[in-house]
């Protein structure tokens, strides 16, 4: 009898370490409100972000933050509505926000709070 108890107590302890905890980002465990970007783009006239689509994405569909405490700005994106087309492969558009819309001087550093993410290219 004590065998198995032995036998069940090890076995238990070795599922809990066989288990993984999930990945997780650090801005998307604190914001997770926040848009997934593909990449940024800081030009001379705009901020330009790639975001995931499925064809109907606008720029009137997002939303941002400027937060002006520390060494430098933070911006934010956070999507309002949902792209709800449907499409045949998952695809990605760019949105341009210029310096002006942000309300930021154009040679402003500024730090992305979106989790970046790689493109798998469609469907994929």
């Amino acid at each position: 009898m004590n065998r198995r108890l032995l036998l069940l107590a090890g076995l238990s302890l070795l599922t809990g370490c066989a288990s993984t905890p999930p990945v997780v980002t650090p801005s998307a465990a604190t914001h997770p409100e926040l848009e997934a970007v593909y990449s940024a783009v800081a030009g001379r006239e705009a901020l330009t972000i790639q975001v995931a689509s499925n064809g109907c994405t606008k720029k009137d569909d997002f939303a941002f933050y400027i937060d002006r405490k520390g060494p430098a700005p933070t911006v934010s994106f956070a999507r309002k509505r949902l792209d709800q087309c449907r499409s045949f492969a998952m695809g990605k558009t760019e949105l341009r926000f210029t310096w002006a819309e942000l309300g930021l001087e154009p040679r402003t550093s500024v730090f992305l709070l979106n989790p970046l993410t790689a493109w798998m290219g469609p469907g994929g």
